[in-house]
C-alpha cells in the first residue's frame, strides 16, 4: 500500500509537470514567424517635401580656400569631371554612381566644372563660421549669368578651422545668395587629415571610436583629399536632391538624412559598422577604391540611397 500511495504521488506529480510545459507543436510552428518578425528589416525611405531639386546642366563653380596643391587640385577636379563624364573605359565608373541621381524627380543632372578661385591668403583668417562659409560662396567671382543653375563649393585646406567641423559635420551645404540677389546652393568640405582623420577621412585613416580595423589605402595617396572626395560626393549628392531643404530627407529639416548621408559608413556589400565592406584592391599598390573614373583615376565612393528600390545602392 505505502509502495502503491508512493507511485500514485509520483505519478500525479508527474501530470503536473507535464501539464505544465509548452505545447511543443505550438511552440514549433509558432517560433519561425517571431524568428522572422526579429530580423525583418524595414525599408529606408526619404520622403520628397514638393519642393524644387537641381535638375538638368549645373555648372560647379569652386573657391579654394587656403593652400592646396596641384595634385591635390586635380584629384578633386578629376572626381568631379567624372561624375557625368561618358568617357570612362572602365567599370565600375564615377558617372555611374551619379546617374542613381537620375532616379529622383526630374531626371539627368549634368556636372561641368565652371570658374575657379584660389584664395591662398585667407582672405577671412584661418578660423571660419558659418556665416563666413555663406560670404564665401557669395563672392561676385563665382557669379553665373543670370537663371543659370549652380553649386558653388567651397573647399579649405588642412590648416583651416571650420565651426563644427570635426564635431558635427566633415561637410555641409546649404544656400545663399549671389550677386544678383538670386537664391544659390553651395557646398563646403575641408581637409581632415591633421584634425578629424578618423572622423572625416575614414575609411583611410583609423576611427577614432569603435573597432579599430586596419584603415584601407587610400587610392589617391592623400589621405585627406581622399577623405574631401567621400564627404564632397555626400554634400553633391544632397545639394542636387535636396537643395532648399523641401527636396528629398528623413528626419527634420534642419539635421535631415539625405541621399548619402542616410547610409553612412556603406563602400560595398557586406558593410557594418566600422566594416566598410567588400570593395576593390589593387594587388600592385593595395590601394583600395570602388569606381574609376577620367584619365584611370581611382576613388571611394559612398552608397547612395537608391529611390527605385528604397536602399543604399553601392557599386560593388
Amino acid at each position: 500500500m505505502a509502495l502503491s500511495h508512493q507511485f500514485s504521488y509520483l505519478l500525479f506529480l508527474l501530470l503536473i509537470l507535464l501539464s505544465s510545459l509548452p505545447n511543443i507543436s505550438q511552440a514549433t510552428s509558432r517560433a519561425p514567424n517571431r524568428m522572422l518578425a526579429l530580423v525583418q528589416k524595414q525599408p529606408l525611405v526619404l520622403k520628397y517635401h514638393k519642393g524644387p531639386l537641381l535638375k538638368g546642366n549645373i555648372t560647379l563653380h569652386l573657391l579654394w580656400y587656403g593652400t592646396f596643391t596641384p595634385t591635390q587640385r586635380s584629384i578633386v577636379i578629376d572626381f568631379l569631371e567624372s561624375l557625368t563624364s561618358t568617357s570612362s573605359p572602365e567599370s565600375p565608373s564615377v558617372s555611374t554612381w551619379w546617374k542613381t541621381t537620375e532616379s529622383y524627380r526630374g531626371g539627368p543632372c549634368t556636372l561641368v566644372v565652371g570658374n575657379q578661385i584660389l584664395d591662398e591668403n585667407y582672405s577671412l583668417g584661418k578660423s571660419l563660421k558659418n556665416d563666413n562659409l555663406v560670404a564665401l560662396a557669395s563672392n561676385p567671382k563665382l557669379n553665373s549669368a543670370p537663371g543659370d543653375r549652380v553649386v558653388h563649393v567651397i573647399l579649405t585646406a588642412a590648416d583651416v578651422a571650420v565651426e563644427d567641423f570635426c564635431m558635427n559635420q566633415c561637410g555641409t551645404h546649404g544656400r545663399g545668395k549671389n550677386g544678383n540677389s538670386e537664391k544659390i546652393a553651395y557646398a563646403w568640405v575641408g581637409n581632415s587629415v591633421t584634425q578629424c582623420p578618423g572622423q572625416c577621412a575614414w575609411p583611410f585613416h583609423q576611427p577614432l571610436y569603435g573597432p579599430q580595423t586596419p584603415p584601407l589605402v587610400s587610392p589617391n595617396g592623400d589621405v585627406g583629399v581622399d577623405g574631401m572626395v567621400i564627404n564632397l560626393a555626400t554634400v553633391l549628392a544632397g545639394a542636387v536632391t535636396n537643395p532648399f531643404e523641401d527636396g528629398y530627407y528623413q528626419g527634420p529639416a534642419s539635421a535631415p538624412l539625405e541621399a548619402v548621408s542616410a547610409c553612412t559608413g556603406i563602400f560595398g556589400k557586406g558593410a557594418y559598422p566600422g566594416y566598410a565592406g567588400d570593395v576593390l584592391a589593387e594587388n600592385a599598390t593595395g590601394v583600395s577604391y570602388n569606381a574609376v573614373g577620367m584619365r584611370g583615376r581611382k576613388f571611394l565612393l559612398p552608397a547612395m540611397w537608391d529611390p527605385l528600390t528604397s536602399t543604399c545602392k553601392t557599386l560593388v
